[in-house]
């Protein structure tokens, strides 16, 4: 397993993200990173001998003002370990718990935190050996950090809890001795600089992200497509056009466009049908001068998308490199600053923004499917996409009904969680992001996206057998298609697709459009 190495005048990236959760690489560690956490561990050790540090020697919150006598000080990180185990729903999937983790080892990585370096060690085995422990979806409301998926992270770095390892959940305590992996052990702070954070609520966002892009990619796609087989005309895509206006996310989407139908042979020239004489000289046009807004406006409508996503990325990445606990331990300065950098409304806000511009794209993607099967519309199929006798089948009809109830459920769930704070924690916390429950429901609008998205596919590819234009197709087109087409036939007889569908969406979850 060949890996990256996390460096000390290096941050994380995008790409470091991908490859560790879909390339399987292996993470390393610069030794110098491990020597700044020392620093910083061995400040805070004899830093916090005579004086009071919140989290060191107190308790924690609203329970702040009491004084933790010495001797109790490792059972109070412990205490803050177990107690804040509490996790409900659904188990986080693998691979968001293993970008929550690299986030957090990232964090941690800093050196401003004060925690013993077998802290990031033992994280590393996690992820190199592929223990994902077992996190549940609710539980932090993303303002003192991801305080308990974070907790089940940290329970068990204990040795406690339990994890899935070689496909089974099993007790962590089990899968440790049979790797040799040791717990770490509690020194100073070690519980409470892996609870405050917000690890959990990034890591997810950082796989939507992937997603997101992939999603958005397909997107444009199926855009391009669709202009192929109703024979658009293609200045709404131009250069020209687009260049006027500023958006850059509307001159790129405009451009993956071109590119994509470059060598089509459908798309056509304005001047060539509607400037020359004899087009002067109608008074009724049997074709449409201008396509419907899904087809004319992707550039209009996916650009936010695209500028979006570059947004959130930008800021994902921010907060992945940046020390987001408390208090921060600052060893070139000799001090400890208190405050709130565990406190999540970046990530929250950022996947709002993401979830509203990924509903838009299943909306739009609804309605170029409904162009599609609606005859009166594109005036060139059958109803339906219907590849049988009409009357007696039904073509594309079923598949619609889930489009459509999925876009329904998309536009529902895209409410914002930013604005949604309720105070807790006796008021202590008072104003929270609710951070990790923004970026679950993100990915939940993503699958869907994927699902609608899926049906619009389907539906493509039975108007390609309709329409038999392979051979006009633009090589992008056609070489995605001849793939699709494997895993649905012609629907020349009414037959359960829903196979069909989960593999096509499985396909597009895991393929890059333009690859």
């Amino acid at each position: 397993m060949s890996g990256f190495m996390l460096k000390i005048k290096k941050e994380l990236e995008f790409q470091d993200f991908y490859q560790v959760l879909f390339e399987n690489k292996s993470v390393e560690i610069e030794e110098e990173i491990l020597q700044r956490v020392d620093k910083s561990f061995e400040f805070l050790q004899d830093f916090s001998k005579d004086k009071i540090i919140y989290g060191v020697n107190t308790g924690f919150g609203p329970m702040a003002q009491y004084r933790i006598p010495d001797e109790d000080c490792e059972n109070l990180q412990y205490n803050l370990i177990r107690s804040h185990a509490a996790g409900a729903g659904k188990p986080l999937s693998a691979e968001n718990v293993r970008a929550l983790m690299l986030a957090r080892m990232n964090t941690l990585a800093l050196g401003k935190s004060g925690i013993h370096r077998e802290v990031i060690e033992t994280m590393q085995q996690l992820l190199n050996k592929n223990v994902v422990p077992l996190i549940f979806e609710h539980g932090g409301v993303g303002a003192s950090g991801d305080l308990v998926q974070l907790a089940h992270l940290a329970l068990v770095l204990i040795g406690e809890g339990e994890v899935f390892y070689d496909g089974t959940r099993q007790e962590t305590c089990t899968v440790f001795k049979n790797l040799g992996i040791n717990p770490i052990s509690i020194h100073i702070r070690e519980g409470l600089a892996l609870l405050n954070g917000t690890s959990a609520m990034t890591g997810i966002g950082l796989v939507n992200l992937i997603y997101a892009k992939r999603l958005m990619e397909w997107s444009v796609f199926c855009s391009s497509a669709i202009n192929e087989i109703v024979e658009a005309y293609d200045d709404h895509f131009s250069e020209e056009l687009n260049s006027a206006k500023k958006h850059r996310g509307q001159q790129k989407i405009a451009r993956m466009m071109r590119e994509h139908l470059a060598d089509s042979h459908l798309t056509r020239k304005r001047h060539e049908h509607l400037y020359e004489e004899k087009a002067k000289k109608t008074d009724q046009f049997s074709e449409k001068v201008q396509e419907y807004y899904s087809l004319r406006c992707v550039p209009q409508v996916l650009g936010p998308v695209y500028d979006t996503i570059e947004q959130a990325l930008r800021i994902h990445l921010e907060e992945v490199n940046s020390a987001n606990d408390n208090p921060i331990i600052d060893a070139a300065k000799e001090q400890v600053f208190h405050g709130g950098n565990f406190h999540g409304d970046y990530i929250s806000l950022e996947n709002d923004k993401l979830r509203l511009v990924v509903a838009k794209m299943s909306m739009l993607a609804e309605r170029q499917l409904n162009y599609l099967l609606n005859p009166n519309l594109n005036n060139i199929l059958p109803a339906f996409v219907n590849l049988s006798r009409l009357g007696l089948n039904f073509g594309m009809q079923g598949a619609q009904f889930a489009a459509v109830s999925t876009t329904a459920e998309n536009q529902m769930l895209s409410n914002s969680m930013y604005v949604h704070s309720i105070p807790n924690n006796n008021d202590n916390q008072d104003i929270v992001s609710m951070g990790a429950n923004s970026a679950l429901l993100t990915r939940k609008v993503i699958d869907n996206a994927f699902e609608v998205l899926s049906v619009e596919i389907a539906t493509i590819v039975q108007a390609l057998y309709y329409l038999k234009v392979n051979e006009k197709l633009s090589s992008p087109s056609l070489r995605k298609f001849e793939i699709l087409k494997k895993l649905l036939p012609a629907l020349k007889e009414d037959q359960p697709i829903y196979k069909e569908l989960q593999a096509i969406t499985e396909y597009l979850k895991k393929h890059d459009a333009y690859s």
